[in-house]
């Protein structure tokens, strides 16, 4: 069963929580980064993206970068920019976007459960992806990233959530540039610390929702610190990832579109003839955003064609049933050779967040074809990873993001 655990974060103080609060390390590529930390000295992301904090060309893996990391991260905690908590709590992370709202438990789970596979997965890593973020949570000797974590909705967590929220004082209440809102609260009674932790305990299966490689980096430090140290217990701080669990009730999967580079050669007729094939092809005059399951928006010499799938190309199985799945397996490999997306340089995925429109921009600008998907349900990743088995890469876009540096879970006390 989950061991899901409170713990003494250190986080920003209140007066300079909205200024540090940063979005993921990934989200920016080096030149964003630097522009983004250049407009917000205080933002977590010079701490994420220490290469910010050196000259363009600079080496951005040298180990003084990560060094560089470590070092202005104990020097904020020093000075008071983050406090620490005097008592493991959990805490509640509230975020608000268009009107929709969801909590999250902020805890540490266990590395032994990822193992074990009571944490799921529905994706793979790349090792070269692990990497920087093995070397920075290793340098830093804390985890400055949360994994997005989701579970089944439960009666005694929401018990305690809704008692808090209404009872209870934030200790952060800000939106975001982006116009997230964001509100954090402290759960330090006891008995509802007990309640929360019981409750997890209950549960066979925990699924990520969102940073596989920072899960996976996370669970490869903490093997290096057990093999290093000679008093390990399978106990200590470096055996638990700082995390936020999320029920599945509250959360939405966004869109998750494909642009194409060319055709494999193929006109546009011989193309919408070989689709037309295994869809149901209809042109329409504006943008298509699909409302159902096995329907697919296509962009093709600036026109949009509504497709349905035939019956004989949909499945029951957990994998083949996805809508990115029948996409892949009967279009992307058949018709267009494009059988590894995750390394296929004719292909690139747009999240649902960007719109409609830049699956248009994307088409007049290095594209000749575009494809809107319809989301991945939770339920359906969720059955995936109770299978075993692994989604197509970039299944998912979950928004809003979860922030960094809000909280940090030291791993060297």
């Amino acid at each position: 069963m989950a061991d899901v655990r409170a713990f003494a974060a250190y986080r920003p103080g209140s007066d300079v929580a909205s200024r540090v609060a940063a979005l993921p390390y990934d989200v920016y590529n080096r030149e964003e980064a630097r522009v983004e930390v250049l407009r917000e000295p205080l933002s977590f992301l010079a701490i994420d993206r220490p290469e910010t904090q050196f000259p363009e060309d600079y080496d951005m893996y040298a180990e003084e970068v990560y060094q560089k990391a470590h070092d202005m991260l104990w020097e904020k905690i020093e000075n008071g920019t983050f406090i620490h908590e005097d008592k493991p709590c959990y805490y509640l992370y509230e975020q608000t976007m268009d009107g929709r709202v969801q909590t999250g438990i902020v805890a540490c789970s266990s590395v032994d459960d990822y193992d074990n596979n009571i944490i799921k997965k529905h994706e793979n890593t790349l090792a070269k992806k692990e990497a920087d973020r093995i070397h920075h949570v290793d340098s830093c000797d804390a985890q400055t990233g949360p994994i997005f974590l989701c579970y089944r909705e439960n009666d005694a967590i929401r018990s305690v959530i809704n008692r808090v929220k209404a009872e209870e004082k934030p200790v952060y209440d800000f939106v975001t540039k982006e116009g997230i809102k964001s509100r954090v609260f402290v759960v330090n009674r006891d008995d509802e610390i007990k309640a929360i932790a019981d409750a997890f305990g209950t549960m066979d299966s925990i699924y990520i929702a969102d940073g596989h490689h920072r899960c996976a980096s996370a669970v490869k430090v903490a093997k290096k610190r057990r093999a290093e140290d000679p008093s390990a217990t399978g106990n200590k701080e470096y055996d638990f990832f700082l995390s936020v669990l999320f029920p599945d009730s509250e959360l939405m999967i966004m869109d998750y579109n494909r642009v194409i580079k060319d055709l494999g050669g193929m006109s546009e007729d011989e193309f919408l003839q070989k689709i037309s094939e295994k869809f149901d092809v209809a042109k329409e005059t504006e943008a298509v955003k699909p409302s159902k399951k096995c329907e697919i928006g296509m962009l093709l010499g600036n026109k949009w064609y509504r497709l349905n799938a035939h019956d004989d190309i949909i499945s029951n199985d957990a994998v083949d049933g996805l809508d990115v799945s029948i996409l892949q397996n009967q279009v992307l490999t058949p018709l267009l050779n494009i059988s590894d997306p995750k390394n296929d340089p004719r292909i690139d995925f747009v999240g649902g967040i960007r719109g409609l429109s830049e699956l248009e921009k994307r088409c007049g600008k290095d594209c000749v074809l575009a494809f809107s998907m319809y989301p991945t349900d939770i339920h359906e990743l969720f059955a995936v990873a109770d299978a075993g088995r692994l989604m197509p890469p970039k299944s998912t876009w979950f928004e809003p993001k979860l922030l960094s540096g809000l909280f940090i879970h030291a791993i060297a006390e």
